[in-house]
Formats: structure tokens, sequence, C-alpha cells
């Protein structure tokens, strides 16, 4: 399969899972207005969850693989700082959880 058609059928997926879950999400959420660096321009997006500790690493891996620039641990301390803005003080454990469990893999 070459590159162009993995990429497809990678948005694909994506997408259908996004509409599978229909009602879980939300995009009333908004960045810190002091957020200046490589995810600034970032969507937030409210979810549901049942494992909020497997949901927020996989968005972790999703932010960083897709963020264009993320050069130092300057722009990861900015995503922390994201995370924790946009989350209640009860999941703030998890995030912390989360970005600690990706640095040890």
């Amino acid at each position: 399969m070459d590159h162009v058609t993995e990429e497809h059928n990678r948005r694909r997926r994506k997408k259908e899972v996004l509409q599978s879950r229909s009602g879980k999400f939300s995009f009333s959420a908004r960045l810190p207005d002091d957020v200046h660096g490589v995810f600034a321009g970032s969507m937030c997006l409210v979810k549901y969850t049942t494992d909020p500790l497997l949901d927020i690493r996989e968005s972790i891996l999703e932010m960083l693989q897709y963020a264009q620039g993320v050069c130092d641990w300057n722009d990861v301390e900015e995503l922390v700082y994201c995370y924790i803005s946009l989350n209640s003080s009860e999941v703030h454990g998890l995030v912390g959880q989360a970005f600690l469990s990706l640095c040890s893999s």
C-alpha cells in the first residue's frame, strides 16, 4: 500500500471513529489567552470518557504528532499547561500521570 492510500485510510478511520462517538464530544473549550507557542492555534475538544488516563495519554500523543515545530521542553511544558488549564483539578493528577508515562516509555 502506498503512502497516499495509507494516509487516506488513516483519515477515513479517524473520521469514522469521531462519527461513531457523536454526542460525546464538545468544542466549547478554549485555550488560555497566554498560549503563544506551537499549540496556540490548536482546537480544544471536550471528551466524555470512561478511561480518562488512556484518553488523555492518546490526546497528548496526537498533539505531539500533529503539531508542527515541537522542538524542546518549553513546548512540552506549554502543552502540560494547556491540559491543566482546560481540565478540572480532579483530573490534574491524571494529566501528570499521562505525561510521565509518555516520558518513561
